[in-house]
């Protein structure tokens, strides 16, 4: 293969991360009243998270939507695309469309109250995560006690233990914790991911199904292995 042959390939890597989503309601003055008082409880709740703001529920004749989007820029939240924009809208081509497909629906994030004086550094659930359910834990690690069901995801920014099957989705090191692991008894997972390098069902060894098993990150690749 000659140089110029070989600089003619690039190196593309798949990465998994989770966007939030702002959907702006009338009348919008109470609507940015209300985000105005979460983000005073939650000041760092928005803080390097990427934000797709959903449109559709604005009127067509809705005036200067460009400057709501600017409105949302100014306080600090980090606008990555937007959602069913009017045609007839103007000034909005710095907030493209996301043309993003396969995606899943939304589900409810709360934000903690950060002027809480003792912060929890971990989340201990002590019954199985229901198909649809979302566990989302920012602070530390997540513990499972039962199973996670398939269509249930838990989101941990440490690590993520589950004493018993997991069949959903399981997001460990969120926010950039690449040492953060993931354990579960018995393994039959929709997906797996850490600090964003992640495997789907399709990519994991199939003798690893059913098993206890661990994984971790070498560099930019993920590690499964046996725990039995």
């Amino acid at each position: 293969m000659t140089t110029a042959d070989s600089r003619s390939f690039i190196r593309v890597r798949g990465r998994s991360f989770m966007a939030l989503i702002l959907a702006p309601e009338l009348p919008l003055r109470d609507w940015l009243d209300a985000l105005d008082t979460q983000i005073a409880r939650s000041p760092s709740f928005f803080a390097g998270r990427p934000v797709v703001v959903d449109l559709k529920a604005l009127p067509s004749e809705q005036p200067d939507v460009a400057a709501l989007l600017r409105d949302l820029h100014g306080r600090g939240i980090r606008i990555i695309g937007t959602e069913g924009a009017h045609p007839a809208w103007q000034g909005l081509e710095q907030w493209a469309p996301l043309n993003a497909t396969g995606t899943r629906p939304g589900r409810p994030v709360e934000a903690p109250d950060e002027r809480a004086t003792h912060e929890p550094n971990a989340l201990l659930i002590d019954q199985p995560v229901r198909s649809g359910q979302s566990i989302v834990f920012e602070k530390g690690d997540v513990t499972i006690i039962g199973s996670v069901a398939s269509g249930a995801e838990v989101v941990s920014g440490g690590s993520v233990h589950v004493y018993g099957a997991l069949r959903g989705r399981a997001v460990a090191g969120f926010g950039g914790n690449s040492r953060a692991r993931i354990f579960c008894r018995k393994m039959e997972a929709e997906l797996l991911a850490i600090d964003g390098v992640y495997q789907t069902a399709d990519d994991m060894n199939a003798e690893l199904r059913g098993r206890a098993v661990h994984a971790w990150l070498a560099g930019e690749s993920m590690m499964l292995a046996r725990l039995d």
